[in-house]
């Protein structure tokens, strides 16, 4: 993997070590010309599990006691996003998807490259459970190019996120 060293001087990439240099971590983000804007293609590019991909996903929440909020939810990358479990751990009634456009207004970061930190403004985070039963998850660093591995219970930290069910459950 050291050919996939990452150009730290990508202006996204940048941003994503210094919000983590501010949140105690150190990321060596890396970059893979191929692409890892999806779970599968991140994972096939890293060489590890879809399950140890995290997917950034921005949602609002309506409804309940925050009214209307955008939230992140932080799920693997095996694992399929259940609304109502978001919804309801946000305290809101239901969640919503929302467009490209919102979420990078948000985040600041495109649709596949979205970091679990580093946005404008935090967003109310919460990390399903799943993803702490790994030993190294690897999560967007700014582009659909770049990717970086931190240790799960690190990540909850930096993002100050709250774990919780947020999979669909199988079987």
């Amino acid at each position: 993997m050291d050919d996939a060293a990452a150009d730290p001087t990508h202006p996204n990439v940048a941003a994503v070590i210094a919000a983590a240099a501010v949140a105690g971590l150190d990321v060596v983000p890396a970059e893979f010309p191929d692409g890892t804007r999806t779970a599968a293609d991140a994972a096939a590019a890293v060489g590890t599990d879809v399950a140890c991909i995290v997917k950034s996903l921005v949602f609002r929440v309506v409804g309940g006691e925050h009214g209307n909020r955008l939230v992140l939810a932080l799920v693997g990358g095996a694992d399929r996003l259940d609304e109502a479990r978001l919804a309801a751990a946000a305290g809101g009634e239901r969640s919503e998807r929302v467009d490209a456009d919102v979420v990078r207004e948000a985040t600041g970061y495109p649709i596949g490259g979205v970091p679990p930190f580093g946005h404008p403004a935090p967003l109310p985070t919460w990390v399903d459970d799943a993803l702490l039963e790994q030993d190294e998850v690897w999560a967007a660093a700014g582009t659909p190019r770049h990717v970086f591995p931190v240790a799960p219970q690190a990540l909850v930290d930096a993002t100050g996120a709250t774990v919780a069910v947020l999979r669909v459950e199988v079987g």
